[in-house]
């Protein structure tokens, strides 16, 4: 079974954008972007929602030519393009750059691609990840904690109904003052006595 994972860069009162959307607070610089470009390596497919994809697809496609891009920047481009992804939404006509459109319901297409699959995914953006955590289909959290407070936002984590007990599996201190935290999600309490 596939192991699907969640990672975003946060800030340290837990939101991964502002009220307005905006992502100009995350610092991500060459030590960082090496770091995330080790990682998306490790990835076999993405899962995004609308907006997310419309963000990525508006620059990394064509990040190599851009002349301010750094040399991990570009790096990350290719592993971009060559990374297949499944964009999930009602409203865009296509994808393009290795994607695919899937118009029904993410919870059970993530289900079905995790049964199906030995590899790991990873889910772009939190208003995907948060149905797919509340549906159990999340496996591994991965926060890369940013010096700054926002004092609101879209949070990494949505209510929920239910507790999700974690491990914490890594942990790193970047020079920038990102500390990143890799917890994996335990069986619930419940779920252990289940025989």
């Amino acid at each position: 079974m596939g192991k699907l994972i969640f990672s975003m860069s946060v800030s340290l009162d837990g939101y991964v954008e502002t009220p307005d959307r905006s992502l100009d607070w995350a610092n991500v610089d060459d030590e960082l972007h090496s770091h995330f470009n080790d990682e998306a390596r490790s990835i076999g497919l993405s899962l995004y929602g609308r907006r997310l994809y419309e963000l990525m697809a508006g620059y990394w496609p064509t990040a190599e030519s851009d002349p301010s891009a750094t040399p991990p920047e570009r790096e990350f481009a290719a592993i971009w393009r060559e990374t297949p992804r499944v964009v999930f939404s009602s409203t865009l006509e296509s994808v393009a750059w290795n994607s695919r459109l899937v118009r029904g319901d993410p919870v059970e297409e993530a289900r079905r691609l995790k049964a199906e699959n030995e590899f790991s995914m990873d889910v772009g953006g939190p208003t995907l990840a948060a149905a797919l955590m509340r549906a159990g289909l999340i496996d591994e959290f991965r926060l890369y904690f940013a010096p700054v407070i926002l004092g609101a936002g879209t949070p990494y984590f949505p209510p929920l109904e239910r507790r999700i007990p974690v491990q914490l599996l890594d942990q790193r201190t970047f020079a920038s003052g990102v500390v990143y935290l890799r917890y994996g999600v335990l069986p619930s309490r419940e779920d252990r006595f289940v025989t």
